[in-house]
C-alpha cells in the first residue's frame, strides 16, 4: 500500500499536531523530516509510514502529544498493521529494555511496554525495523536538540548493525558535532 504524503499530513493536522512544538520545529515538521530521512535510506513504504507516525502515542522523551490508544485501530487502517506496530513499539517501549538488546542477535525480542505494562514481542525483522525508525528519529533531531551524548554508543551500535544508509547517515550527522561540545 502506498499512502500519499498528503493523506498522512492531513490526518496529523486533523488530530491537532500542526502547532505542537518539537525540537525547535513543529511535531509535524519533525514527523515529515523523519519520513523523508527514512525514504533516503530506501526503506519500504511501510517503514516510511511507521517513521511518519513514530511518536504518535507519545514516547518516553516526548509527551506533548499523545493519540489515545483507543484509536490504534483507526491508525492501523490508515498506515497498515506492520507500520502501526513499529510506531507503537517506538512509543511504548521502555528505552532501557530496548537499548539493552541492540547488540544481541536473537530470533525474538521482548521489550518492556511502559504504557500498558507487560512486554512487546517482536521478531528479529520487526526489531530491526524498530531500530531503523528509532535511529532515524534520533538522527533527524540530534543537531537541533544538541543531545550528542544521548546513548551515543547505543546509537552507533544500531547504525553499525543496520549498515548501509543508516551507518552513512550516522557518520554524516556526527561529523557535524561541535568540537567544543
Amino acid at each position: 500500500m502506498i499512502l500519499p504524503m498528503k493523506t498522512m499530513t492531513d490526518y496529523l493536522l486533523g488530530i491537532g499536531v500542526g502547532e505542537v512544538a518539537h525540537t525547535e520545529k513543529t511535531y509535524l515538521a519533525h514527523a515529515i523530516g523523519t519520513y523523508r530521512d527514512m525514504k533516503e535510506w530506501q526503506a519500504s513504504d511501510e517503514l516510511c509510514r511507521a517513521a511518519m507516525f513514530h511518536s504518535i502515542y507519545g514516547t518516553e522523551g516526548f509527551q506533548d502529544f499523545t493519540l489515545p490508544l483507543e484509536r490504534r485501530d483507526e491508525l492501523r487502517q490508515l498506515i497498515g498493521d506492520h507500520a502501526e506496530l513499529i510506531a507503537y513499539a517506538n512509543c511504548a517501549m521502555d528505552r532501557a529494555s530496548f537499548y539493552a538488546l541492540v547488540d544481541q542477535e536473537l530470533d525474538e525480542y521482548q521489550i518492556v511496554d511502559r504504557i500498558v505494562g507487560g512486554y512487546i514481542n517482536l521478531s528479529a525483522a520487526e526489531f530491526e525495523d524498530l531500530m531503523r525508525v528509532h535511529l532515524c528519529d534520533f538522527l533527524e533531531q540530534v543537531e537541533r536538540a544538541e543531545v550528542w551524548d544521548y546513548e551515543r554508543q547505543t546509537m552507533k551500535t544500531m547504525s553499525e548493525r543496520l549498515g548501509g544508509g543508516e551507518r552513512q547517515s550516522y557518520d554524516a550527522v556526527f561529523v557535524r558535532e561541535p568540537q567544543n561540545h
